[in-house]
C-alpha cells in the first residue's frame, strides 16, 4: 500500500519552542487580559475575582490537555478546524474553519480598538477609530515579515507588558492591607454603595470569563508547521504557555486585591486597575503603565493577525476555493516563506470589519470559543481511535479531560441562552454557512479538494540550530 500524501514544506521550518511560545502568549497578551477582561470580574466578585481565576484556570488545564494531545497528533498549521474535519467530518470541518477565520477578523478589530483608549494618557486625540486602522495596517506589515523576526518582535512587547504586570505585583504585595481570606469572599456593591455578599452560585457564572481571560494558549499549533520537532514539542508548548498565561493574570491581580487602600473603591471603579495605579502609585506610573498596556494590545494584533494568516493559507492548500484564489492565498514569498498574500487580506478584512459598531463585533465574537472549545474535547475524544502521528503527548486522566471540558461548556451555554443566545446564534449561522460552502462546492470535487494528506515529517528538526548540517545528513544514512 502505498504512503499516503503529506503536505509539502512550504513554510520556513525555523522557530524553537521557545519562540513559539513568543508569539503564543503575545496573543493571549496577559496584561491586556488584567486590564480589560478581569476587571468585570473584580466589579462583579470584589477580592472572589481571584477564586474565579483560579477555578477557571482548572478549567482551562483539562482544555489544555485536549489541545496538547491533539496538536501533537496532528500538528497542522490549520489548527482545529483540520482536528474537526479529520475526526468530526469534513463538512464540519469546514465550518469551524469559517467560525474560526470570521471571528479571528471580528476580534482584531476588537482589541485593535483597545490602543487608542490608552494611547489617551499622552494625547486624547489618539482615542478613535483612525488609530485602529493605522494600528492594524502597522501591524499587518509586521506579521508579513519572517516568523523568527516576529517572534522577536512579539516577545520584546511580551516583555514590556510583563513588566506592567511586574508593577502591579510589586505595588501590591508591598501594600497589603487585607487577609488572603477575602480570595473566597464574593461580594459587589449593594444598592447602599458598601460591600455585601453575593452567592458562589454567582461566581461560577462568572468563570467564563476568566476561561476568556486566559483563552489563546492552543494558538501555538498554528505555527506548528515551523516549529523544529513540532510533533514532540508542540504539546509542551501549549501546556508551558498556558502555565504562563495563569501565572502573570493571577498573580498581579491577588496583588491588587491584598494591597488597594479600599476594596469599595476599587469595586466602584470604572477602571479598577488604573484606580489602583494611582491609590498606591501615582499619574506618573499611571501612564507609563497605561502605554504598557497600548504596547501589549499592539502586540496581541500582530499575534492574531499571524495566526489568522497560516489558517487562510491552510484552507488554500486543501484547496477550498476557486483555483485562482487558493493559488492566491496560498502562495508563499520565496525569501520571507511567510503567507504574505494571505497576511494582507487578513489586514485588510481587519481595517474593514474595525469601522463596525464595537458593540456589534462584541456580540458576534461572544460565543466562538465556546463552540471551538466544544469541538476540541469532542475531537480529544476521538483522537486516540484514530489514525495520525504517534508517540506525542498524550493527555493525562484521559478520556475525563474532555468530558469535563463539555460538562463545562454546556453549562456555559446554557448560561448565554438565558442571558442573549445572540453570541450562539452568529456562531452557529457561520458553521452552517461553511458546511453549505462544502457541500455545494468542495463535496463536488472530492478527491481533487480537501484530500487532508497526513503531517509533515518534523523528526529531523527537532536538533539543535548549531548541529552541522552534514552530520544530520550523515546520521540519516
Amino acid at each position: 500500500m502505498a504512503p499516503k500524501e503529506k503536505y509539502s514544506q512550504e513554510l520556513s521550518r525555523s522557530l524553537t519552542i521557545k519562540e513559539n511560545m513568543l508569539i503564543t502568549l503575545s496573543s493571549v497578551t496577559p496584561a491586556s487580559s488584567v486590564f480589560i477582561i478581569v476587571p468585570a470580574l473584580v466589579v462583579a466578585l470584589a477580592g472572589a475575582s481571584v477564586a474565579a481565576m483560579a477555578i477557571g484556570a482548572f478549567i482551562a488545564l483539562f482544555v489544555g490537555w485536549c489541545y496538547a494531545e491533539l496538536a501533537s497528533r496532528y500538528p497542522i498549521t490549520g489548527g482545529e478546524y483540520t482536528w474537526a474535519a479529520r475526526l468530526l467530518g469534513r463538512g464540519y470541518g469546514f465550518g469551524v474553519f469559517l467560525l474560526s477565520l470570521v471571528s479571528g477578523v471580528l476580534i482584531i478589530a476588537v482589541i485593535a480598538s483597545g490602543v487608542g483608549p490608552y494611547l489617551s494618557v499622552v494625547w486624547e486625540g489618539f482615542n478613535s477609530s483612525i488609530t485602529t486602522v493605522v494600528v492594524v495596517a502597522i501591524t499587518t506589515l509586521i506579521a508579513a515579515l519572517t516568523i523568527t523576526t516576529n517572534a522577536w518582535v512579539t516577545g520584546v512587547c511580551l516583555a514590556l507588558e510583563v513588566l506592567a504586570l511586574i508593577v502591579l505585583a510589586v505595588m501590591g504585595f508591598s501594600h497589603v492591607s487585607r487577609g488572603v481570606d477575602t480570595f473566597v469572599m464574593p461580594q459587589t456593591l449593594g444598592a447602599d454603595g458598601g460591600l455585601e455578599t453575593v452567592t458562589w452560585a454567582i461566581l461560577f457564572s462568572l468563570v467564563p470569563v476568566a476561561l476568556f481571560a486566559f483563552n489563546g494558549y492552543g494558538g501555538a499549533v498554528y505555527y506548528a508547521e515551523e516549529t523544529k520537532g513540532a510533533s514532540k514539542t508542540i504539546g509542551k508548548a501549549i501546556m508551558i504557555s498556558l502555565l504562563i498565561t495563569v501565572i502573570a493574570e493571577i498573580v498581579p491581580l491577588a496583588a491588587v486585591i491584598l494591597g488597594s487602600s479600599d476594596l469599595e473603591a476599587l469595586v466602584s471603579s470604572e477602571s479598577p486597575m488604573n484606580w489602583f495605579l494611582l491609590d498606591r502609585g501615582n499619574e506618573a506610573i499611571n501612564v507609563i503603565v497605561s502605554l504598557g498596556i497600548a504596547v501589549a494590545v499592539f502586540n496581541a494584533v500582530i499575534a492574531v493577525q499571524i495566526q489568522l494568516a497560516r489558517l487562510l493559507f491552510s484552507s488554500a492548500r486543501d484547496r477550498s476555493w476557486p483555483d485562482a484564489i487558493d493559488r492566491v492565498l496560498g502562495s508563499v514569498h520565496p525569501r520571507t516563506k511567510t503567507p504574505i498574500v494571505a497576511t494582507i487580506v487578513i489586514g485588510l478584512a481587519g481595517i474593514g470589519v474595525g469601522f463596525l459598531p464595537f458593540d456589534w463585533l462584541l456580540i458576534a465574537t461572544g460565543a466562538s470559543a465556546v463552540v471551538i472549545y466544544s469541538t476540541v474535547a469532542v475531537a480529544a475524544l476521538r483522537v486516540r481511535g484514530a489514525a495520525g502521528r504517534e508517540g506525542g503527548y498524550r493527555m493525562p486522566l484521559f478520556p475525563l479531560p474532555p468530558i469535563v471540558v463539555l460538562a463545562i461548556m454546556a453549562y456555559v451555554t446554557y448560561q448565554i441562552i438565558a442571558s442573549d443566545p445572540t453570541p450562539l446564534l452568529v456562531s452557529v449561522v457561520a458553521i452552517v454557512l461553511g458546511v453549505l460552502w462544502y457541500a455545494l462546492f468542495i463535496h463536488p470535487q472530492r478527491g481533487e479538494r480537501w484530500t487532508l494528506p497526513d503531517p509533515q515529517d518534523d523528526a529531523e528538526h527537532a536538533l539543535a540550530d548549531d548541529v552541522d548540517p552534514d552530520e544530520v545528513e550523515a546520521a540519516k544514512v
